[in-house]
């Protein structure tokens, strides 16, 4: 499995609102994809620090959805006043979600 980390930067996000419409939006423009697995949208809401980790069958995948993947953040970063820090890749070591 691969994995792609995104990191934003955007204004301090208030304490209390639901993120489930913004994050929903992004994911169903991924979900059917080749080889996509899931998404976890990460975010500090004092600093608006934000991360999404997108997971993939394998590097082949991946690299397959990056114009996908790069015109969906730069959608999302307009819309949601954030700017794009830095794009990573990784091979997935290990995971393990508890049941």
């Amino acid at each position: 499995m691969f994995a792609r980390l995104s990191t934003y930067q955007g204004s301090p996000v208030p304490a209390k609102g639901d993120l489930t419409a913004s994050s929903r939006s992004a994911f169903q423009q991924v979900q059917d994809l080749p080889g996509f697995r899931g998404v976890y949208y990460l975010l500090d809401r004092a600093s608006g620090k934000a991360m999404t980790l997108s997971l993939w069958e394998n590097e082949d995948t991946m690299r397959g959805s990056e114009d996908r993947a790069t015109r969906i953040r730069e959608e999302t970063t307009r819309r949601e006043g954030q700017r794009v820090v830095s794009v990573e890749r990784f091979e997935v070591g290990f995971s393990q979600l508890a049941p």
